[in-house]
């Protein structure tokens, strides 16, 4: 048996043992118990020997939220000695260097709420809990920065992996919010603990898996265009330094794209070379500067889906309803929404493309908004599939109109 036979065969192994090992939390057993297990399963493997496990089970089937199981036990145990991945530290400015920035701040916060929650002081902890709430805005950077990048290379099963991880991050400040609602310490002090305990979790698997992997598989291109997108979708407490230079780092100037698809700019300055200075519309034309303004203007943000499930346009209005940057533009859709959501999405776009349905629409109250999401398949003038337009819409001021304004009252 050759070298490469014997190493495919022990890869195998540990890939069967570690579904085992999945298959017990499944089953209702406690990380505690199956520690030791998966201690002698990954000894002598760093970080991206784990996440490549991870990827393959994933490929093999096995639902995300089934491998996020294994998250707790993934701290516990590397904590305990297995720390082999390098410190993710990069020059001021560099997209690592701003998350662990971000993170030390965040470590901060988390032992204050911490520590608020083992005072049973009421106050404290929702204080506490509002300093560590920008979090979530690491949190989004990475879900439309880093992991599409991540993604091109073949690693998108521990991204989805930790994309739920964010979820359950985002529950338990709800749940939080709701416990201290209640005016009652006795139930929030808990609450407080696990929030705090989850967020330093997360931490420690950021930087002993997903930011040594990131800096192995992207290039310094890769990362050029990442810094270049951050600032949409902002930061956590930091700002970027100013050491690192995207510029330099690539060699060059670019304008954001994504491999083999181009920018709406480009779409539009291939057009307005065609039509003399408009791109023209059904009725009429516009020059891309204008059309690119009109469609940034209106009352609803746009995202649209090409026919083969990837996101070509976003309207880059400042008042986004969901944070959008350029890092999504060629990204599969599935992999824009978290594992939860992921058949909802498949089955709106099968029931498009089939011609079965044509809207889907929703509506949620988030952060004492009222948010219209709405989704609608396009199609040619021979019907066929385009791809699908998606709308979301802030109606809390609509939903609150009453009578009627038939006068100016500026």
């Amino acid at each position: 048996m050759s070298e490469d036979q014997t190493n495919d065969r022990g890869e195998a192994d540990r890939a069967g043992r570690l579904k085992a090992i999945i298959d017990k939390l499944a089953a209702g057993a406690s990380p505690d118990a199956v520690k030791k297990e998966f201690h002698d399963l990954i000894k002598g493997a760093d970080a991206s020997e784990v996440a490549a496990l991870e990827q393959s089970l994933i490929e093999g089937g096995m639902p995300v939220e089934e491998v996020q199981r294994l998250c707790e036990v993934h701290a516990d145990v590397f904590k305990a000695g297995l720390e082999r991945g390098e410190k993710a530290e990069r020059m001021p400015g560099h997209p690592i260097h701003t998350y662990m920035a971000e993170n030390r701040e965040a470590r901060k916060r988390a032992r204050a709420l911490r520590v608020a929650a083992f005072a049973g002081n009421l106050e404290a902890i929702r204080e506490a809990a509002s300093g560590l709430r920008p979090i979530i805005v690491h949190f989004e950077r990475k879900e439309n920065q880093l992991f599409p990048y991540l993604e091109r290379t073949g690693f998108s099963g521990p991204s989805k992996v930790m994309w739920g991880k964010h979820d359950e991050i985002r529950a338990a400040f709800k749940e939080l919010d709701s416990a201290i609602g209640t005016d009652y310490a006795k139930v929030a002090r808990p609450k407080a603990r696990e929030l705090a305990k989850r967020v330093r979790t997360m931490l420690f698997m950021e930087e002993r898996i997903l930011f040594p992997n990131a800096l192995k598989r992207l290039s310094d291109a890769d990362w050029a265009a990442i810094r270049r997108g951050d600032d949409a979708i902002g930061y956590a407490w930091v700002e970027p330094g100013a050491v690192w230079d995207p510029g330099l780092a690539d060699g060059r100037t670019i304008e954001p794209s994504v491999g083999a698809y181009p920018s709406f700019g480009a779409a539009v300055r291939d057009a307005e070379a065609r039509a003399g200075g408009t791109v023209p519309l059904s009725v009429g034309g516009l020059t891309p500067d204008c059309l690119d303004r009109v469609l940034k203007s209106l009352p609803v943000d746009l995202s649209f889906i090409d026919a083969d499930d990837r996101v070509m346009y976003y309207s880059d209005s400042p008042r986004r309803v969901f944070p959008r940057s350029p890092g999504v533009i060629g990204r599969e859709v599935r992999n824009c929404h978290p594992p939860k959501s992921v058949a909802k999405v498949e089955r709106i776009l099968e029931a498009f493309k089939n011609k079965e349905k044509d809207e889907a629409e929703f509506w949620i109250e988030m952060d004492g908004r009222f948010i219209v999401i709405s989704y609608k398949p396009i199609y040619d003038g021979e019907g066929n599939y385009l791809g699908t337009l998606e709308t979301s819409m802030d109606a809390t001021g609509i939903r609150a109109m009453r009578g009627q304004r038939r006068l100016l009252d500026w």
